[in-house]
């Protein structure tokens, strides 16, 4: 086990049986390093301002103030693109700066592979306004994230039904609907699906080839769309 790992599970094994304390001879022993590094490890991470403290005596040890620490924060990419949805709405009101600040911070704990990841979905978010609130059905919705090729039967605005196999690329939001951005097969080109106009959904086992969704491929002007973001 590395250090970095080390600090982090030390943390963890202190959350777990606090208030009760460790000795510097157990958690040695727990991480198989001298009860030395470990006093070095616990001196760093005080620096850092975790609140542990030292209690003497034969009984004593390493304790860790719970109320003043936070868990490890597990979100998914998904989870952390639907936050910064969410919180799109609240742009306006008075609390717009704090639900930012609050989701930076989310990120900022998160695994460095998976916030990338989180970058990479919420630069295929592109929005009008403040997006929808119209429902989006689940396959729909897991599209991007598992960049496979969907096979869908869509409704056109006058009815028409036709089937196609699309390559899910991002999404547009509007105010009134959210629609699946892909390039057509049938087609041959980008186009914009509605979602509540999709009537089936079936995910193929074919991956999405890598194909990049340029702003000029929206067919909007830039001014009146935003990329999403996540800072």
């Amino acid at each position: 086990m590395n250090r970095t790992d080390r600090l982090y599970a030390l943390v963890e094994e202190l959350r777990a049986v606090s208030p009760r304390p460790r000795s510097a001879r157990w958690l040695a022993d727990r991480f198989e390093v001298s009860t030395r590094t470990i006093e070095r490890d616990i001196g760093a991470l005080q620096e850092s301002g975790v609140p542990i403290w030292a209690e003497p005596g034969r009984t004593g040890g390493y304790a860790l103030d719970r109320a003043r620490t936070l868990p490890p924060v597990n979100l998914t990419p998904v989870e952390a693109v639907a936050m910064a949805v969410a919180l799109r709405r609240m742009r306006g009101t008075p609390f717009s700066a704090a639900a930012g600040t609050a989701l930076r911070k989310l990120i900022s704990v998160m695994p460095a592979t998976d916030a990338a990841e989180a970058h990479r979905l919420a630069a295929r978010v592109h929005l009008i306004g403040d997006g929808p609130v119209a429902p989006v059905p689940a396959a729909v919705a897991d599209a991007v994230r598992a960049r496979r090729v969907l096979r869908i039967r869509y409704a056109d605005r006058a009815g028409a039904g036709s089937l196609r196999d699309v390559e899910p690329l991002g999404y547009l939001g509007n105010p009134r609907h959210w629609y699946l951005l892909g390039w057509c097969r049938l087609r041959d080109g980008i186009r914009a699906f509605r979602t509540d106009r999709i009537t089936s959904v079936t995910t193929l086992a074919e991956r999405v080839p890598e194909r990049e969704l340029a702003a000029d491929d929206l067919d909007i002007p830039t001014e009146r769309v935003r990329r999403l973001s996540l800072v």
